[in-house]
């Protein structure tokens, strides 16, 4: 069997770009749910909406870097963990948070901030953390990945269609009340058509290699959850913004990871296995817990 580090995906050119396409949709249809009221109710908790984005582009990355040091995964895998840890929030956070009875509102505006400000943090944090791993330091110089690249690609990715979605649905608000249901149906189907397709171009060496990840975003994933609700334990939020933040730490944008993978990694082996792992287990481990929760109506604290 070859060497993880030595697997190169194959994802073609076209397939890329069409991909990169479906996730810009995602993310207006996104944005098209996004009132200003949100980001208003949020607000008024601001240590809340910090205490999000500290976990998710700061606390978690950190965490991920020492989670690689213990585990000392191989290289490739080592450098998919520290990307999806960089990666915002992902697309059915929100959906999550109010099945799983939490802060709707909060989740709502941690999942955007934390996508607008990973423009900035995303390469900042592949770049940082994957720089100090020194046996994932030869991989990176093989690919020389541009921070200032990436970064213009994300901005792309996310900001450009936020921004849009953010316009449309200010500027025509009958239009977007119509379109918002099946948006977000249509844009997440394509975008799993597209996972899926990226799968089965190289169902061969997914078959051959998941079994090496399998544990390790297991732990990865649960270190995530963990992370973000013993944070908002910690500062005493109450219980609603506790399952929020750590829902919005536990389930990160996988599509954006694997279209960086695509884009900027070579299609490289561990990066691109574990991501799609991820892409799979958060959304299991995500609907376990908010099963979970949804049967067990939040404390309110004493006033």
């Amino acid at each position: 069997m070859i060497d993880i580090d030595l697997v190169r995906l194959n994802f073609s050119p076209q397939s890329l770009f069409l991909l990169n396409v479906v996730l810009g949709f995602v993310m207006f249809g996104v944005s098209l749910e996004l009132k200003t009221d949100d980001f208003k109710e949020a607000l008024r908790t601001p240590r809340a909406l910090v205490i999000g984005l500290l976990g998710h582009h700061l606390v978690f990355p950190a965490l991920t870097f020492g989670l690689v040091l213990l585990l000392a995964p191989r290289p490739s895998i080592a450098l998919g963990m520290i990307l999806v840890s960089s990666c915002p929030a992902g697309n059915i956070s929100n959906f999550l948070t109010h099945f799983a009875r939490g802060n709707t509102a909060l989740s709502v505006s941690i999942s955007t901030l934390s996508t607008l400000t990973a423009i900035v943090m995303t390469p900042l944090n592949v770049a940082f953390w994957g720089g100090l791993y020194a046996p994932a330091q030869p991989l990176l110089r093989q690919v020389a990945v541009n921070p200032l690249e990436m970064f213009l690609h994300v901005l792309l990715l996310l900001g450009l269609p936020l921004v849009i979605g953010l316009f449309v649905s200010r500027r025509w608000p009958r239009f977007t009340a119509r379109a918002q249901k099946p948006m977000k149906i249509f844009s997440l189907f394509f975008f799993l058509i597209f996972v899926l397709a990226a799968l089965g171009a190289n169902w061969q060496y997914f078959k051959l290699y998941v079994g090496m990840v399998v544990g390790v975003v297991f732990v990865h994933n649960a270190c995530a959850l963990l992370s973000g609700y013993a944070m908002a334990f910690g500062v005493a939020l109450p219980e609603r913004d506790r399952r929020a933040v750590a829902i919005e730490c536990g389930i990160q944008n996988s599509g954006l990871g694997l279209i960086l993978i695509f884009s900027f990694f070579d299609g490289l082996g561990g990066m691109a296995v574990i991501t799609a792992w991820w892409g799979i287990w958060h959304i299991v481990a995500g609907l376990t817990l908010a099963t979970y929760w949804s049967r067990h109506p939040p404390a309110v604290l004493p006033t």
